[in-house]
């Protein structure tokens, strides 16, 4: 049988096959008003279709904890509860295809307000609906990015509260899985690298004290999210720095950490927080990464960047590097790339009774 439509079982909860659909940001929700933030007919055609394309487990693109905890002013939210019922309508729809539901649930740090890519990308300000971005230090992203915040303590505790809030609506939302954003340059990644993180309180300095907030926020996650519920993080293995960043070695000793603090499955992504570097990418390039931590702590681990043939993911799966793979671009190219991957390899897959006629 093949390795990628094999089931995969976390705590209570059985996913149908192991490829997934990794969170890729929209930037199509409304930017102000009631329904800043939700989910929209548009968000849900993108979802449903991967669903019914046989995607085993669907991770709902960034969703932040907080208005400034937004990428952009047109990212999704979750923390009010409209934002919640609209949720209610994919969640269903991705369920009754047979596929799980997770979403990602994310602080954007001092990479927030800014403008959606295709005008850009660059930072927003008031007049544009943006705001000021918050960070572990007053260290700008880029040349032309704003000095972010730097967090009180008491605010990295109020966000902490927030991301536990969050992973509460996302439970009545009718999400399976809550992934918390720990890579790219984001909030929790600020802490976590030297690169980004230059506090000399019980938040910075050494590698414990940047692993602190991350921690924390897991905890936090974790007390309100069902013990029979699987809890995933997304990192960034490396910053892609040769000196002051956050590295392999780091990532190993942090998934070990995360192990004991019961994540049940560590999402390997790479770069981000650090502007102009050199990625050496190529097909797979990230998967190494994955396979170091599964090898070296017994984390569960799902391997993405430049997954996209069928014969490539079932070698990733049957050498042992990951346990899952999750696909981007690819699955925004062909979101029926798992009814497809099923037939070449001989794998089994739901198929929705609509299609039956035409297989």
């Amino acid at each position: 049988m093949s390795a990628l439509f094999q089931p995969y079982t976390l705590r209570s909860l059985t996913i149908p096959n192991r490829a997934w659909m990794a969170p890729m940001c929209q930037y199509s929700a409304e930017v102000f008003g009631p329904n800043a933030g939700v989910v929209n007919d548009w968000h849900f055609a993108h979802y449903a279709a991967r669903a019914a394309g046989g995607t085993g487990l669907i991770l709902i693109e960034a969703t932040a904890i907080s208005p400034e905890g937004r990428i952009s002013p047109a990212d999704l939210g979750i923390w009010n509860d409209t934002q919640v019922e609209a949720f209610r309508r994919i969640t269903s729809f991705l369920k009754g295809q047979g596929t799980t539901p997770g979403i990602q649930l994310a602080h954007a740090g001092r990479k927030a307000s800014t403008d959606r890519p295709w005008k850009g990308g660059a930072p927003v300000g008031a007049e544009e609906h943006g705001w000021q971005p918050l960070g572990p230090s007053p260290l700008p992203f880029d040349e032309g990015h704003p000095v972010p915040t730097e967090l009180t303590v008491n605010q990295i505790r109020e966000i902490t509260g927030q991301f536990a809030d969050a992973a509460r609506r996302a439970l009545d939302a009718g999400f399976d899985i809550a992934e918390i954003h720990g890579a790219h340059g984001y909030l929790i990644g600020e802490f976590l690298s030297p690169h980004s993180n230059h506090r000399d309180d019980e938040y910075g300095g050494s590698f414990e004290n940047r692993a602190r907030f991350a921690l924390e926020v897991v905890d936090a996650v974790r007390a309100v999210w069902p013990q029979e519920l699987p809890l995933f993080f997304r990192i960034s293995a490396t910053d892609w720095l040769e000196e002051a960043g956050w590295t392999a070695d780091d990532t190993v000793r942090f998934a070990a950490l995360l192990k004991e603090h019961g994540v049940d499955l560590l999402d390997v992504s790479a770069g981000g927080n650090a502007a102009r570097v050199r990625i050496p990418t190529g097909p797979g390039y990230q998967v190494p990464f994955a396979a170091r931590v599964k090898a070296e702590t017994g984390l569960p681990v799902a391997a993405v960047g430049m997954i996209t043939e069928a014969e490539q993911a079932e070698k990733i799966l049957s050498n042992g590097e990951a346990d899952a793979v999750l696909l981007g671009r690819e699955l925004l190219r062909n979101p029926f790339w798992a009814r497809h991957a099923a037939r070449e390899l001989g794998g089994e897959i739901h198929v929705p009774q609509q299609y039956h006629r035409s297989l």
